[in-house]
């Protein structure tokens, strides 16, 4: 049989191949039907001089105007009073996009390094990785920082707009057709329901939407033997981007190339030499990204290990209803991806115009990934083998990618004929059939879903009517043509901006939800601006906290800190002492304590009213206003102790001794409680010296407590807890009256617990006499530069000297002019030894995995100079008579 040339693996969609010779074309069976490849099959519309690049900016235009015009119509930021900023996307990723408009305009305190704002002192190379590497965030450096929520908005938008734009590309380059085809699909794709659900509010996985087609397009490049050392660059661009969603990206575009392969017609040893090069181009690519994501992933293992469910597959009625449009919910696959791109993907196994291998090959890879998705070990495999913290199936924009490229390959062969259409339209009909016993389809998604089948049947079964006609001799398109289009698109626009109207309204009835920058922000900010005297005393943003990474975004340096490099050190220790969490122990707060304040150098404190934004408690109103109180330098010299357990591991069950334990004295008492009930009213009363400041200790208590009296002051406790992801921080509630006698009263909101040991009363006159005595033995002066911090001590210094940063992993540290070696622990904080004849201690950190990812990347990078000129020889000799054209070695 006489081979003929792969439309899938030409050069070029346009054409433009270069002069390179081209490899030797893989071959299949003459297609079916007599229809030739050779003619595209669908209607010819103007033809661009650059067809791909015209397809990507029509993708990107579609895409702009749906997303931005549901925000327009769901009345969200930035247009229209509802706040965008749920979930993590105020609490983590724009005060990381802030604390990289600081770093960027010389404004932060600490560096690449280290981020000394944020958890009393916590690495940030590992966060700069997993949030802030991708090349759209150095935006942020144009916008006014008061305007930081608008530059993350653009981010996403441009992101979103650029995965369309990849993947319009990507088509054209997997099979030659119709450029206004290919950005009506990258359109479909970029505004498929994972990201209007899933990822414009976890802006850095859009980077994974934008990889995937990048890796496929390099996969193109590897079957066709070009640009090897672009494909390592890009490669190794992806994955520092955002290493979490490429490395998904990548398994997908593996698949791809393997099914490429399979349908290529090559020989075996062919297909066998374009996997090695595959593997050859990952390999090198993820060395080249070795330096930060090694860093990440060091970063994750010495974490907070977080609290996380077991996996459980979704019901298929609901599996099945997030393929329509309008559907939400947070815990199902957002699978989406247009009418018309679902029917073409339904019609690719009933298209004979489309050679067998192909409708074979890509149907079954479409249903494996569908399974591998309800299944717990393809679960974890998809998600690198760590089970998410919260949405399982963050890897479904792979399946949204593989049903628009099978539309593509339905499409590009010619419209489905009326025997494919009918298939599909009667297996559209059974999936609604199905999904409508499912709770996620309410009332809105029928008339949308109704419009839309009718728009996309009409437009294609208008185009495989019209197929093969020529136009008028003018050369201008059909009439029907021009309407089969505009109706396709128009189909397109409207169900995705109904869509991701539905997803932006319903987040905010599921979500927490936080303000965008405004009054109460600017009021934190300049009060943090006056009284910050870092590194003399650190200055808190406080306890009545706007979003979880406060520090961040108004300023100061606290113990508040949202990440998933949390470390476990600073977990464990603030635990230890009292202090409450969110989201697993992944997100800690503030703790307003004279004692902890003491420890942690915490000079000067802001108190801020209850955000008004958020409705968990009453507002009481109110302005915000700073306290400072007396505190040692950030390196105090503690007396050597009897005891060598001086790790986390030490303190004991109660907070107020574990406070005493770091502060070296005793100042709390700590009584018997005697707890009533009566008249539904909760009391606790216990007896206390007169006039000691009261806390109380209550971690798995919901609700308020006030301590009754005139001496409360008109405080009021709030706790916040839950069974699983929430702990409640130790608050202070007032003074203890001249009697001695307190009483407590508990509101709680729902069924909690109060330990034994839960009040604490202060003797604020040791705390003083305890100050007193860690200023005269401590630092005379200390310096903090980025990932350093450098004491003075007073002269015959002896014991430890304790730096009030967290011990985690990366720091060492060096007494006068020794060598550096592994800083040791003082229950949670970083301790140096001490011996009588240094006056002054150094501390330096460098985070774990930044050695073997140099030298990873170092060889990685000598591998693609030497490719990078191995294949510069043999593109020079493919341009010699009879020697055939290889880019690789």
């Amino acid at each position: 049989m006489r081979p003929t040339t792969r439309p899938e693996l030409e050069t070029s969609a346009d054409g433009s191949g270069g002069d390179r010779p081209p490899l030797p074309a893989p071959h299949l069976p003459d297609p079916p039907s007599g229809r030739a490849h050779d003619r595209p099959g669908l209607l010819r519309l103007p033809r661009p001089a650059r067809p791909r690049q015209a397809a990507a900016l029509l993708a990107a235009l579609v895409t702009v105007t749906a997303f931005c015009a549901a925000d327009a119509i769901a009345r969200s930021y930035p247009f229209g009073p509802r706040t965008r900023s749920v979930n993590d996307l105020g609490n983590q990723y724009v005060p990381f996009h802030a604390h990289l408009w600081d770093l960027l305009h010389g404004r932060a305190d600490g560096g690449l390094l280290v981020n000394w704002q944020s958890g009393f002192g916590a690495s940030f190379l590992p966060d700069l990785g997993t949030y802030l590497t991708s090349p759209f965030a150095l935006l942020v450096a144009v916008f006014p920082r008061d305007e930081i929520d608008l530059a993350v908005y653009v981010i996403t938008v441009l992101k979103v707009a650029s995965a369309g734009a990849a993947m319009a590309w990507l088509l054209l380059s997997l099979r030659p057709g119709r450029w206004w085809a290919a950005g009506l699909l990258g359109a479909s794709y970029a505004l498929c329901g994972w990201t209007v659900a899933s990822a414009v509010y976890n802006v850095m996985w859009l980077d994974g939407l934008i990889a995937l087609p990048l890796l496929c397009l390099v996969g193109e490049w590897i079957l066709s033997g070009r640009r090897p050392v672009l494909g390592v660059v890009v490669v190794a661009a992806v994955w520092i981007a955002n290493f979490y969603t490429a490395y998904m990206a990548t398994l997908a575009a593996g698949l791809v190339l393997l099914l490429r392969l399979w349908v290529s017609g090559l020989p075996r040893r062919q297909r066998l030499r374009a996997a090695g090069r595959a593997g050859l181009t990952v390999a090198l690519g993820m060395g080249l990204a070795a330096p930060l994501v090694a860093v990440v992933y060091f970063g994750t293992t010495h974490a907070s290990p977080g609290r996380f469910k077991d996996f459980t597959p979704v019901a298929t009625e609901d599996l099945l209803a997030r393929l329509l449009p309008t559907t939400y919910s947070f815990g199902s696959p957002a699978l989406y991806v247009g009418t018309t791109a679902l029917l073409l993907a339904l019609a690719l196994p009933f298209h004979r115009a489309a050679p067998r291998e192909v409708r074979t090959g890509w149907t079954l890879l479409v249903i494996g990934v569908t399974l591998s998705m309800q299944w717990g070990p393809t679960q974890l495999l998809w998600h690198a083998f760590a089970a998410p913290q919260g949405s399982s199936y963050r890897q479904a924009f792979v399946l949204c990618a593989l049903l628009v490229m099978a539309a593509w390959h339905s499409l590009s062969y010619g419209p489905p004929d009326r025997r494919a259409l009918c298939a599909a339209g009667a297996l559209l009909a059974l999936i609604a059939a199905l999904a409508s016993r499912s709770d996620l389809v309410r009332p809105l998604a029928w008339p949308v879903l109704l419009v839309a089948a009718v728009g996309a049947l009409a437009g294609l079964a208008l185009l495989a009517r019209t197929d093969g006609r020529r136009p008028a001799g003018n050369g201008r398109p059909t009439a029907p043509a021009v309407f089969a289009v505009v109706l396709l698109l128009g189909t397109q626009l409207g169900e995705a901006t109904a869509t991701s109207a539905v997803a932006t309204r319903m987040r905010l009835g599921h979500m927490d939800d936080y303000a965008p920058w405004g009054d109460r922000r600017q009021q934190q900010a300049e009060a943090i601006g006056k009284a910050d005297g870092w590194p003399e005393y650190r200055t808190d943003p406080g306890r009545e906290q706007t979003v979880g990474n406060d520090p961040l975004l108004v300023g100061g340096q606290g113990a508040q800190y949202y990440s998933s490099h949390t470390s476990d050190v600073l977990f464990r220790t603030l635990t230890a002492l009292g202090g409450g969490w969110t989201s697993g122990g992944r997100s800690l707060q503030s703790l307003d304590n004279a004692v902890t304040d003491v420890i942690f150098s915490v000079g000067a404190r802001v108190h801020s009213p209850p955000d008004p934004h958020q409705s968990w408690f009453p507002q009481d109103g109110g302005q915000v206003t700073v306290s400072r109180q007396a505190v040692p330098p950030l390196v105090t010299v503690r007396p050597s102790g009897p005891s060598a357990r001086t790790n986390v591991s030490a303190f004991g069950a109660s907070p107020y001794r574990n406070q005493e334990l770091l502060l070296g004295t005793r100042v709390y008492t700590v009584p018997r409680l005697t707890a009533r009930t009566g008249a539904g009213k909760r009391t606790i009363t216990a007896q206390c010296p007169a006039d000691s400041e009261v806390y109380l200790w209550a971690p798995r208590f919901a609700g308020t407590a006030r301590l009754t009296g005139d001496s409360a002051r008109g405080l009021t406790g709030r706790f916040r807890s839950d069974p699983v992801a929430k702990l409640a921080a130790m608050q202070r509630l007032g003074t203890v009256p001249p009697s001695g006698r307190l009483r407590i009263e508990l509101s709680p909101e729902r069924t909690g617990t109060v330990p034994d040991g839960a009040v604490g009363c202060l003797d604020t006159a040791r705390l003083r006499t305890a100050v007193g005595r860690l200023e005269a033995t401590g630092a005379t002066e200390v310096t903090v530069s980025g990932g350093t911090i450098r004491a003075e001590l007073p002269a015959g210094s002896t014991g430890t000297a304790v730096v009030a940063a967290p011990r985690t992993a990366g720091w060492r540290c060096a007494a006068g002019d020794a060598s550096p070696v592994p800083a040791g622990e003082y229950y949670g904080l970083i301790a140096v030894p001490l011996d009588g004849t240094s006056t002054h201690v150094t501390c330096t950190f460098r985070p774990p995995g930044l050695r073997l990812g140099a030298v990873v990347g170092g060889v990685s990078l000598l591998a693609l100079v030497l490719l990078g000129v191995s294949a510069r020889r043999s593109w020079a000799g493919s341009r010699r008579p009879r020697v055939s054209a290889r880019a690789w070695p």
